[in-house]
């Protein structure tokens, strides 16, 4: 048993997929580099640090309503919320329909027509209106975006470039709707995954508020201050939050990395979340577990089981490591005798311990580069939303564990972390009830 462990460590550390071998400081200081440059200028470095014009700190009237809107993945959802005096909100009249262009390509017109379609039955129910969109965007002055891209489920290229809060209203006129009165607020999922946090913990004494995700994709956002951006022209006072585009990061540890970046649609691009994120992990550990096979590590026996599965994806490795005797998992049905099995959770497991070291340095960047958190009695809240980071076996308590030691230990910097359901709709809601 100890040479199979021993065997397994050196194959981890000689590939750089062992967490030690990546030197958390110097990874966190390239990360605040990158932060730096994309404050600087846009297109600067590999973070675009989107400035959002959304404020942390605005008052919301209790009981006053305002129409949600949330495009996120292959889903369009409708609701109205409000929030009593304690701040609780109430989710009310929730539709969820298919996004526009998931089926097949779709031209601007018929895009705008699919999302009006949904708001108008809601449409006299408040002025106020925040929209949840989750692609990358630009947002303008005023709480506008404008799409930059769309991920390959949407196919709907004459939108990019248009700003769709307008879009929206411009469809609801040509409908016989007035708008005038009519704001709309457009933020990105971490952005309100960010405001949730603030809105929902009430007069918990943080200090300051990061948005974080980790799902399909990843994502982060968290409060700047204004004279902080150089590019943001002109300069006014106080402060905003900021979009991170964190999975951009340029990052790539090992060569193992580098073969499977490259196996991947737009290799150029996304590093760090090739690396994290609920669409990569699985993949990646497949690129590995075949390394490990063609090194003799894992057993030809165990080769030939592996070749007759479908590609791991991460949830079925995480499954492994949540129950390794479970004959119904694939992965244990490969395995033939206790060295593959030893192996495969050791591989497994540190690939996720690596992924977690590396979303507490994504994490404890945006603190410091915040330079929040000094005082334990008033610490960073840390809202974390997305299924892969809660969902992927011991993902969030090694993620949690890496950021004590080095944020708190290590900077004297102090965060707590919460979980709030639904925060893109809440957060969207405050974006909103904010105009």
């Amino acid at each position: 048993m100890k040479d199979i462990v021993t065997r397994s460590e050196a194959f981890l550390e000689r590939w750089r997929i062992a967490p030690h071998t990546l030197d958390m400081q110097q990874c966190c200081d390239q990360f605040l580099c990158e932060m730096e440059k994309g404050l600087q200028s846009k297109g600067a470095g590999s973070l675009a640090m989107i400035p959002t014009f959304t404020k942390v700190g605005n008052t919301i009237n209790p009981g006053e309503k305002v129409i949600v809107l949330d495009a996120g993945g292959t889903n369009f959802r409708t609701c109205v919320v409000s929030f009593d005096e304690t701040m609780k909100p109430t989710i009310e009249s929730f539709h969820k329909t298919g996004m526009p262009g998931v089926k097949h390509e779709v031209s601007a017109k018929e895009f705008f027509s699919t999302l009006a379609d949904q708001v108008e039955p809601l449409i006299h129910e408040s002025d106020r209106i925040g929209f949840c969109f989750s692609y990358a965007a630009e947002i303008t002055a005023d709480h506008d975006g404008i799409p930059l891209v769309f991920s390959k489920e949407i196919k709907a290229p004459e939108v990019i470039g248009m700003p769709v809060g307008h879009s929206l209203l411009e469809e609801l006129t040509r409908r016989g709707h007035r708008v005038t009165n009519k704001k709309i607020a457009v933020v990105n999922d971490t952005v309100a995954t960010l405001l949730a946090g603030k809105i929902s913990t009430g007069v918990s004494p943080y200090s300051d508020y990061v948005g974080f995700i980790l799902g399909t994709g990843t994502n982060t956002a968290y409060v700047e201050n204004n004279a902080h951006i150089g590019k943001l022209k002109p300069q006014v006072a106080g402060s905003q939050i900021i979009n991170v585009e964190s999975g951009n990061f340029d990052l790539i540890p090992g060569e193992l990395d580098r073969r499977f970046i490259d196996s991947t649609k737009q290799p150029e691009n996304y590093h760090f979340e090739k690396m994290i994120s609920g669409a990569y992990l699985g993949a990646f550990s497949h690129v590995v577990v075949l390394q490990a096979i063609e090194e003799g590590l894992l057993s030809k026996d165990f080769g030939q089981r592996f070749a007759q599965i479908e590609p791991l994806d991460t949830t079925r490795m995480s499954h492994y490591l949540e129950m390794p005797h479970n004959q119904a998992y694939d992965l244990v049905s490969c395995v033939t005798n206790e060295n593959d099995a030893t192996a495969l959770y050791l591989l497994l497991d540190t690939i996720i311990a690596r992924a977690a070291k590396l979303t507490a340095v994504n994490l404890s960047a945006a603190v410091l580069k915040a330079g929040s958190g000094e005082n334990p009695r008033y610490p960073v809240c840390i809202n974390a939303d997305g299924t892969t980071y809660y969902k992927t076996e011991n993902l969030s308590d090694y993620t949690q564990e890496y950021v004590r030691v080095f944020l708190e230990r290590q900077h004297h910097r102090y965060v707590r972390f919460v979980t709030i359901e639904d925060s893109p709709t809440i957060g969207a809601a405050v974006a909103g009830l904010s105009l």
